[in-house]
């Protein structure tokens, strides 16, 4: 990601999700990111493993690391954090530019082996199972924030098969939170800006 300093700032004129508060980083996630359609074994490694350390966490906290995520996992190529070893591990834990949650870490370099050996086999098979559980889209979008669930049928299936591949903190509300962000499913609200727009896949 660009430095934030380095960018123009997000329109101030345009209605948002009230998540998106007032601050420009949040703001340009959500307006650039949130939603769109995302593809890639590698995007959604990256994605999933975000997630998973936003367990328990806002996602902005994530957000303001996500540089310091990507240096400290190598860019979150699947090949390179599976040969990750104790080494990495402890040299992780001493990283404050990351959020220093062992078993979180310890999750991210396991998942990153299970996919490595299926991924390898089959380019393209996590992006495949992920969008398999893509839901029928609703008949109309959500008016408020409190009509978002936090977890789906779909989700918890998703949840389920990957931890039936062996991946770790993949729960349904993480499962959930990818598929929202990855644009699996469409939760701007009504009145947003972004309700309105269409947004090529990435």
């Amino acid at each position: 990601m660009t430095d934030s300093a380095e960018l123009a700032p997000p329109a101030t004129d345009r209605p948002r999700c009230g998540w998106a508060g007032n601050d420009p980083l949040y703001q340009r996630y959500h307006d650039d990111e949130w939603g769109v359609p995302l593809h890639g074994d590698r995007a959604l490694f990256e994605k999933l493993s975000l997630e998973a350390f936003q367990s328990g966490l806002s996602w902005i906290t994530i957000l303001r690391r996500r540089d310091g995520f990507r240096d400290a996992f190598a860019g979150f190529e699947i090949d390179r954090v599976a040969a990750f070893d104790d080494r990495d591990v402890e040299r992780l834990l001493g990283d404050a530019g990351i959020i220093r949650n062992g078993a979180k870490v310890e999750a991210t370099i396991a998942n990153a082996r299970v996919l490595n050996e299926w991924t390898s086999a089959e380019p393209g098979a996590l992006d495949a199972l992920i969008w398999s559980f893509q839901p029928p889209a609703r008949d109309r979008r959500p008016d408020s924030l409190s009509e978002i669930p936090a977890q789906t049928d779909e989700s918890r299936a998703l949840a389920r098969a990957l931890k039936d591949r062996g991946l770790r903190f993949v729960g349904p509300t993480t499962a959930y939170a990818l598929m929202q962000s990855a644009g699996l499913v469409d939760d701007h609200v009504s009145g947003c800006w972004r309700a309105q727009a269409e947004f090529p896949a990435r």
